[in-house]
C-alpha cells in the first residue's frame, strides 16, 4: 500500500507539470489502477509465483481478446537474455498477429544458455496452452538477477493459475508484478482524439537501476485499441523510443533484458500512413513513453531528484546528444547534484570530454532560469539562489554550446549513497 500511495502521488505530480499534446486527454478512466485502465480488447492477470518474491506478484500476462498487431524494440547489449532471443524470433516469424505477453520478475533468465532458451519457450507454450493460442503468438520477457535458471515448476504453476482470473486483475497487479528494485508501480493512460474517433494508449513500465540508453534495465508494455498495420506501429514505436526510453540514464549501465513492446487490438479508429492521424498517434505515443520514462528516472535507485538536461546551440543534434548524455552520466555531476552543490565546472568538463565540438568561450549555463555561466566563462551568480534550485525535487540544466541548431534533452537523476547500498547486495 505504501508503494502504491507513493506511485499515485508521483504520477499525479508529474502529470500536472507535463506538457501534453492538445489532442490527448491524460489520466483517462482507470488511471487510478482500476480495471478500466486498458484499451478495448485487453486484459491482464498477475500472480505471486514465488520466483524470488514471496510477498507480492512476480508473474503477469497481458492478453488480447482477438488477433492483434505487435511491435517491439530490444536491448543492444551483446549479452542477450533468452526471452529477448525468443521474442525476436516470434516477431520475425510468419505470424501476422499476436495475442499475449508473459513476464516474470526476480530472475532475468539471462546468461542461461540452451536451458534458458528452452525455459523461455516453455513459458510461451504454457500461455498458449492455457489460452488456446499458438506459442509464436506470445512474447516473453523477464527481469531480475542474471545467471540463474528459472524455477520453472513455479513459473508454470503460476501461468496455469492465471487463466480463470484474467478479468479480475487491475493494472496495479500487472505493474507490480514486473518490479524489481522499483519503489512504486509505474503506469499511465491517455485518450487520443483522431479525425475518425478516439482511441486509448496505455502502458506499464519498470526500471530503477542499470538504466542507460539504449533503453535501460527496463521493460515497457504498451497497448492501444487503434487499427494500425504492423510496419506503421513499429515506426511509431521506434520514433517514440528515441526521445523517451533512449533519453534517460540513472547509472550508465545497459541491461541484457531491455524491451519495449506495443500491441494494437484494432478495436478502435483506423490509422493509415497517409492520414494526419498517424502524426497525431506518433505524438501521443511519444508523450506516453516519455512520461513513463520519466517515472523510471524519478524512481532511480537511491535517486532524490529528476534532472532534465538540455544542450542547445550545438553544431548538430548528434553533438548536442553527446554532450547532454555525457553530462547526464557523469558520476561527478550526479554526486554534486545530490549534494546540492552548484559545481558548474563539472558540467562543462563533462561536455568537454563528450566529443562534441564547441568553443569554451561561448558556453552559457542555466539552472532553471538562473544563469550560472555566461560568455566568456564568467560565473557571476547567487550561490544561495542556485542552492534553492538544486534543493528541489525536479529542475532543469540548460547548456548552450554556441550558435548552432543542434539540440538534445536527456533525463537523469542524482547519485546517492543508497544506490551503492542497493547494488552492493542485489543478489541477496
Amino acid at each position: 500500500m505504501e508503494k502504491l500511495c507513493k506511485g499515485l502521488k508521483v504520477i499525479h505530480q508529474l502529470s500536472a507539470i507535463t506538457r501534453w499534446p492538445s489532442t490527448v486527454t491524460p489520466m483517462a478512466s482507470g488511471a487510478d489502477g482500476s480495471n478500466g485502465f486498458w484499451p478495448e480488447g485487453f486484459s491482464t492477470g498477475a500472480v505471486c509465483a514465488n520466483i524470488k518474491y514471496s510477498n507480492r506478484n512476480d508473474l503477469m500476462v497481458l492478453m488480447t481478446d482477438g488477433p492483434a498487431t505487435a511491435a517491439a524494440l530490444f536491448t543492444l547489449n551483446r549479452c542477450v537474455a533468452a526471452p529477448i532471443t525468443l521474442s525476436r524470433q516470434h516477431l520475425n516469424s510468419s505470424s501476422s498477429s499476436f495475442r499475449a505477453l508473459v513476464c516474470n520478475s526476480g530472475n532475468a533468465n539471462a546468461a542461461t544458455g540452451d536451458k534458458g532458451l528452452s525455459d523461455a519457450r516453455a513459458m510461451a507454450e504454457a500461455v498458449a496452452k492455457e489460452f488456446s493460442l499458438k506459442p509464436e503468438e506470445v512474447l516473453v520477457a523477464s527481469t531480475g538477477v542474471i545467471g540463474q535458471l528459472l524455477p520453472m515448476d513455479k513459473v508454470l504453476d503460476g501461468i496455469s493459475s492465471l487463466a480463470p482470473t484474467m478479468q479480475c486483475h487491475s493494472v496495479l497487479d500487472a505493474a507490480g508484478a514486473i518490479m524489481t528494485t522499483d519503489t512504486f508501480p509505474k503506469f499511465y493512460t491517455l485518450e487520443l482524439q483522431l479525425s475518425t474517433g478516439s482511441i486509448r494508449l496505455s502502458g506499464i513500465t519498470k526500471g530503477s537501476g542499470m538504466i542507460c540508453p539504449n533503453m535501460a534495465t527496463m521493460l515497457a508494455f504498451l497497448a492501444t485499441d487503434a487499427l494500425i498495420e504492423p510496419a506503421l506501429l513499429h515506426t511509431a514505436l521506434e520514433l517514440g523510443n528515441r526521445k523517451s526510453f533512449n533519453a534517460i540514464t540513472v547509472d550508465g549501465d545497459t541491461s541484457t533484458n531491455d524491451m519495449v513492446s506495443i500491441f494494437a487490438s484494432g478495436k478502435g479508429a483506423e490509422i493509415t500512413g497517409e492520414s494526419p492521424d498517424f502524426t497525431l498517434f506518433c505524438e501521443a505515443l511519444e508523450a506516453l513513453m516519455t512520461f513513463l520514462a520519466k517515472l523510471i528516472v524519478i524512481d532511480g535507485e537511491g535517486a532524490t531528484k529528476l534532472v532534465e538536461i538540455t544542450v542547445k546551440g550545438a553544431a548538430d543534434d548528434l553533438d548536442a546528444e553527446l554532450a547532454a548524455r555525457t553530462i547526464a552520466q557523469s558520476s561527478l555531476v550526479k554526486t554534486a547534484l545530490h549534494g546540492e552543490d552548484a559545481n558548474w565546472g563539472r558540467i562543462i568538463a563533462a561536455a568537454g570530454r563528450s566529443g562534441a565540438v564547441f568553443n569554451q568561450e561561448e558556453l552559457e549555463l542555466y539552472f532553471d532560469d538562473l544563469r550560472i555561466l555566461q560568455p566568456p566563462l564568467v560565473a557571476d551568480f547567487s550561490e544561495e539562489a542556485a542552492s534553492e534550485i538544486l534543493a528541489k525535487d525536479a529542475f532543469t540544466i540548460t547548456l548552450r554550446l554556441g550558435h548552432g541548431s543542434g539540440e538534445a534533452t536527456i533525463w537523469s537523476c542524482d547519485l546517492s549513497k543508497e544506490y551503492v547500498e542497493i547494488n552492493g547486495s542485489y543478489r541477496s
